[in-house]
């Protein structure tokens, strides 16, 4: 399976939603590990690549590149 783009300020959907139903999540750090905030609650969670990867369901929005 080819590895799924994303990039900062992206907006992706998880496989599982988070507790407070909302399951849209903008990135905001990338790195070794990648933190997320909930779009529903702005909760952030922190996850490592390679677990945020498997988790990553599909990007819904792409950032704009000029930010």
């Amino acid at each position: 399976m080819a590895d799924k783009e994303f990039f900062l300020n992206d907006v992706v959907e998880m496989r599982k939603p988070h507790p407070c139903g909302a399951n849209q999540w903008k990135i905001i750090r990338i790195g070794m590990d990648v933190r997320i905030k909930c779009l529903g609650c702005q909760h952030s969670v922190m996850l490592p690549r390679k677990e945020f990867t498997r988790k990553l369901k599909k990007v819904l929005e792409h950032a704009n590149p000029s930010e």
